[in-house]
C-alpha cells in the first residue's frame, strides 16, 4: 500500500453552473452554464498532459454540475482509465452541503436516462443520497462527518493520483474542517497530501495539507452558502 503522506489528491471545484450566475438558489440541481462548459473544457486541455496523465482515479460529487465538470474537463482521464477498466466513482459524499434545491442532487434514474452521463456507474446513488437527512443533513455535525469519511476513503485508496470533483463548500469541509469562506475558482484545481500516516493519526481526521495550485480557469464565484443567508 502507498504511504498516505506521498499520495497527490487533486480537489476540484466544479465549472459556472446557472445558480453561480443567477444566485437564484431555487434551481434544483443547478447544471453548467454554456461558460462553465467552456471552463470545463480549457481545463481538459491545461491538464491532459499533466494531472490527467498521471491518475489512477477519476472521483466527482453526483450533482449535475459536478458530473459535467468531469465528463468534460477531464475527458482524457475518463478515456484512458476507462480504458483500463476503471469508470469514475461518482461519491454522494461529496455532494454539496447546503439544504438547496441548487445544491439536491437528482434521482439515479433521472442521471442514468441523462444522455451526456451514458456509461457512468450511479449504483452509489442510494434513495437517501437526495434527502438531506441523517447522513446527508446540511447539520454542522454531519457534513463534518461526511468531510472525514471522503479524507479517509481517499487514504485508504490504493492509488496514489486520484482527481476530486467537488463543489467549494464541501471542499472546504474537507480541507479545513469547517466553512471558512475561502474563495475557491470555478474549476479550479489544488493539490493535496496527507500530514501524517493512519498509524500517526492521534484524532482518527485524516487530514490533507495543500502542496500547490494546479490550475484555474474561471472566477472565485460565490457558494450558495455566502449568497442565500
Amino acid at each position: 500500500m502507498s504511504k498516505a503522506t506521498t499520495k497527490h489528491i487533486y480537489l476540484t471545484r466544479h465549472a459556472e453552473a446557472e445558480h453561480n450566475v443567477a444566485e437564484n438558489y431555487t434551481i434544483h440541481d443547478a447544471p453548467l452554464t454554456h461558460r462553465g462548459r467552456q471552463q470545463a473544457a480549457q481545463l481538459n486541455q491545461a491538464t491532459k498532459d499533466t494531472t490527467q496523465a498521471v491518475a489512477q482515479l477519476l472521483v466527482t460529487s453526483g450533482l449535475r454540475r459536478t458530473l459535467s465538470t468531469t465528463v468534460v474537463g477531464y475527458a482524457e482521464l475518463r478515456k484512458r482509465l476507462e480504458a483500463e477498466g476503471k469508470r469514475i466513482v461518482v461519491l454522494p459524499q461529496l455532494q454539496e452541503v447546503n439544504n438547496l434545491p441548487c445544491d439536491t442532487g437528482s434521482a439515479r434514474e433521472v442521471l442514468e436516462a441523462d444522455p451526456e452521463f451514458a456509461g457512468i456507474d450511479f449504483s452509489t446513488l442510494t434513495p437517501d443520497w437526495t434527502s438531506k437527512a441523517g447522513f446527508y443533513a446540511a447539520t454542522e455535525e454531519a457534513i463534518a462527518a461526511r468531510a472525514r469519511w471522503v479524507r479517509k476513503w481517499l487514504r485508504a485508496r490504493p492509488e496514489q493520483h486520484i482527481v476530486v470533483v467537488s463543489h467549494g463548500d464541501c471542499l472546504r469541509y474537507i480541507t479545513k474542517r469547517r466553512n471558512t469562506h475561502e474563495p475557491w475558482a470555478n474549476v479550479e484545481v489544488r493539490e493535496y497530501t496527507f500530514a501524517v500516516e493512519e498509524a500517526e493519526d492521534k484524532d482518527g481526521e485524516a487530514w490533507l495539507v495543500p502542496v500547490k495550485k494546479v490550475a484555474q480557469e474561471g472566477e472565485a464565484q460565490p457558494t450558495s452558502s455566502e449568497m442565500a443567508s
